[in-house]
């Protein structure tokens, strides 16, 4: 159905009561998304329950790319961008990308829409966040697996990774209570929750990353300001120089380990 210039008051009126901030903006996306007023009704009715704006759409605005997002997946957050450009900033083609905890696919799509000559693999042990990346990343070639972390990797990958990266869950369980309705309610809970301080996840992947960077290679992964520390630390054990990179604008902290660079004798 066509949209409108400007959206029907009393869509913009139930919007706002259900506490949507930029409720206008919103009407416009559904009614632009909805083929008929039965299915805009529909739509409208799910956002004023409470679902996230990305699923009653079915796409999220990342990075540039429409995201397809089902419901019940990872919503991509506008800070983890950072993440991706944190990653394209080190990558050198032809790379070999991973990217783990991948979600709807979206650091992964955005990675192969950014740079030339990518070797991508993505993993997720969600099988609903598996099947939505594989439609994201069908474009690029890129193969998902269904696993937890590595296991489901193929073995020839292993010293082979240029860039890994992890966008982990590193909320900790006893805050899961305390995020938005439209998080706890309508995405998955390993999508959030990283242990009892948010970085058991984190700990496994930076546990075995060593195993499975070339030389030089880089794990990126987001993390809370004040998780740094202990996730830097989490990277030197385990044999990787560790920087932490932060965005004020998108209030984004990014850690990134190095492996060391290991030169041919002559």
């Amino acid at each position: 159905m066509e949209a409108p210039r400007r959206p029907p008051d009393r869509i913009v009126t139930a919007l706002r009561a259900a506490g949507c901030v930029f409720a206008e903006d919103e009407a416009m996306l559904l009614i632009s998304a909805a083929r008929t007023p039965a299915v805009l009704t529909a739509m409208v009715d799910r956002r004023i329950t409470g679902e996230p704006l990305e699923h009653v759409l079915g796409w999220a605005e990342f990075c540039g790319l429409r995201i397809a997002v089902d419901p019940g997946v990872f919503v991509p957050r506008r800070r983890t961008e950072f993440l991706v450009h944190q990653a394209v900033a080190l990558a050198r083609p032809p790379a070999v990308v991973v990217d783990l905890c991948c979600g709807s696919g979206a650091v992964g799509a955005a990675l192969a829409a950014m740079l030339d000559r990518v070797e991508l693999y993505a993993v997720d042990i969600d099988p609903s966040a598996v099947r939505c990346a594989r439609r994201n990343l069908v474009a690029s070639g890129c193969q998902a697996f269904e696993g937890d972390l590595y296991e489901p990797l193929p073995a020839t990958l292993q010293g082979r990774v240029d860039i890994l990266v992890a966008n982990v869950p590193y909320v900790p369980t006893e805050e899961i209570e305390l995020l938005p309705a439209e998080a706890r309610f309508h995405e998955a809970r390993v999508a959030l929750d990283g242990g009892p301080d948010g970085l058991d996840v984190l700990r496994r992947v930076a546990d075995a990353a060593s195993q499975w960077l070339a030389s030089g290679g880089h794990l990126l992964f987001e993390t809370s300001g004040h998780q740094a520390p202990q996730a830097v630390e989490a990277v030197a054990i385990n044999g990787l120089s560790a920087r932490v990179a932060h965005s004020e604008q998108l209030s984004a902290t990014v850690v990134i380990g190095t492996s060391a660079q290991c030169f041919p004798i002559r």
